[in-house]
């Protein structure tokens, strides 16, 4: 199935407010706090994003410039990025936690013209104008700016993520990415314009943006998100005092839920991981806890979720699910063709691949073969069509001349009952060797034979770990991917293997 083609002229705000108008009144947004809510209808939701369009174009913006943003978890947040669409300024969202040397460093490769700040988040050592949200919040009593239409494949915002090697890279995204995005409504979330969609994410998270926020508003839902510091512990609640029927979170998230004590939740009637690869124990321990199921994504910041499960089609246990329809998705073997197995590629024709990296055009370059765009990742597919998700390509350990996923290892690990968290990977103990081995969390440091004899009830000899470290926390990067390769190039270096 080829999916519509993008209108043109095209806005991408003009499309996610697209129900405003028809559904003034409704509640678009809730920000949860422990003991109070306040609520955003979609015309005051429109009102504020509107308002400050026109406010930022007063300021001397035009079309095309760039806009860093410096903001926390508030409202503050989705409100200047979608004015900034509105106005045709292309707004770059950015992590609170950033130091003031990774912010400069971002800033010099961006040159934004302007700089949507709040107090307390650390901004660049950049000229630019700054923008207080003080000043934002000023705007929203001014005169609706008109959408600024054009072509859909015009830059409208650029993320930076890290990738695997740790280097932050912009990635550009055209107006279009919102129009591949209808295809995630039947094809992951089921969500309907009754729903009441809770996020656990920050208002900052793209992963919160997208499915949290930007999503349910172009289908006419509302949005719930909790107040700042609300504690994993709480979310139970608040999911039942406010009858959210789809909840959203990272797989880490419901790990720790299930660890709180568990409130009836009636009106949920699923929940959607994303970020990480969902561990099996993870998914059946929700459903059994909930009685609901979980419905996983497979996606990324080049192109957001394109492989999935739904309520009218689970995925196989152990996989990631389907395609969703309309998206063209191949698995390509090392000579580029399409199989059973290898490197997830993602047809150049989706509308929600990204335009580039920002000032990369090599690194661009390399992630393209032929009509395919390359993401790192491989996977093999099952006889029902599902995919299963391996790793990342430099993730893939070898041994003994067969190549493992680090996916199967750690689900295994996380089998066990004293194991909170794992990582497994192929460390380098001699020049000319290297083992399988496998860091971990828990309340404990646990027996290496013990650990032994656990794995080798579930997974070939091959696959079996040789050496098991405990570490307090495992590295993971700003969207909670888990960060293998830090922890292979620690030990190595810390062992004089480098």
């Amino acid at each position: 199935m080829t999916p519509d083609p993008v209108p043109a002229p095209f806005n991408m705000a003009a499309h996610v407010l697209g129900r405003a108008h028809d559904l003034p009144d409704k509640i678009a947004l809730s920000l949860l706090g422990a003991t109070s809510a306040h609520h955003w209808t979609y015309a005051q939701l429109e009102t504020a994003i509107r308002g400050a369009a026109t406010g930022l174009l007063r300021t001397g913006l035009k079309p095309s410039d760039r806009v860093l943003l410096r903001l926390g978890n508030a409202p503050d947040f989705p409100i200047a990025f979608l004015a900034c669409i509105t106005a045709g300024l292309i707004p770059v969202p950015t992590s609170a936690q950033l130091t003031a040397p990774e912010i400069t460093a971002l800033a010099q490769d961006l040159a934004p013209a302007a700089i949507i700040a709040a107090a307390g988040i650390t901004r660049p050592d950049y000229s630019a104008a700054v923008i207080t949200t003080e000043t934002l919040a000023s705007f929203a009593t001014l005169p609706p700016a008109p959408f600024e239409m054009g072509d859909p494949n015009r830059p409208a915002y650029i993320i930076f993520t890290s990738g695997t090697s740790g280097t932050p890279r912009g990635v550009i995204h055209a107006h279009r990415a919102i129009w591949a995005r209808r295809m995630m409504v039947d094809g992951w979330y089921g969500l309907t314009p009754n729903d009441r969609v809770l996020h656990a994410g920050a208002f900052n998270w793209t992963y919160t943006l997208g499915t949290g926020l930007m999503d349910p508003w172009t289908r006419g839902a509302t949005a719930l998100i909790p107040a700042a510091g609300t504690t994993p512990a709480q979310l139970p609640r608040l999911l039942r005092d406010h009858n959210a029927t789809l909840f959203a979170a990272a797989p880490g998230i419901y790990r720790q839920l299930l660890k709180s004590e568990f409130t009836p939740m009636p009106a949920l009637r699923h929940g959607l991981s994303a970020g990480e690869k969902l561990p099996e124990t993870t998914r059946t321990a929700w459903t059994n806890a909930s009685k609901t199921p979980i419905f996983e994504a497979y996606g990324m910041s080049e192109c957001s979720t394109f492989i999935s499960g739904n309520p009218s089609r689970p995925s196989d246990p152990d996989t990631l699910g389907q395609p969703q329809t309309g998206r063209q998705i191949a698995l390509l073997d090392p000579t580029g063709s399409p199989a059973n197995a290898g490197q997830i590629a993602v047809h150049t024709s989706d509308p929600g691949l990204m335009l580039g990296y920002l000032n990369a055009p090599d690194e661009t370059a390399a992630k393209f073969s032929g009509d395919w765009f390359l993401t790192g990742d491989v996977a093999t597919r099952t006889p029902s069509g599902a995919i299963r998700y391996d790793g990342r390509v430099d993730d893939m350990m070898n041994a003994g001349g067969y190549r493992v996923s680090p996916i199967e290892v750690e689900s295994a690990l996380t089998l066990h009952p004293a194991i909170e968290d794992a990582a497994a990977v192929e460390l380098r103990v001699k020049s000319d060797a290297s083992i399988i081995a496998a860091f971990y969390t828990g309340p404990d440091v646990l027996d290496q034979g013990e650990l032994a004899a656990h794995c080798t009830a579930h997974l070939a000899h091959y696959k079996t770990p040789r050496l098991f470290i405990w570490r307090d926390t495992l590295p993971r990067g700003a969207n909670n991917k888990l960060l293998r390769r830090a922890l292979r190039q620690n030990w190595e270096a810390d062992h004089g293997q480098t």
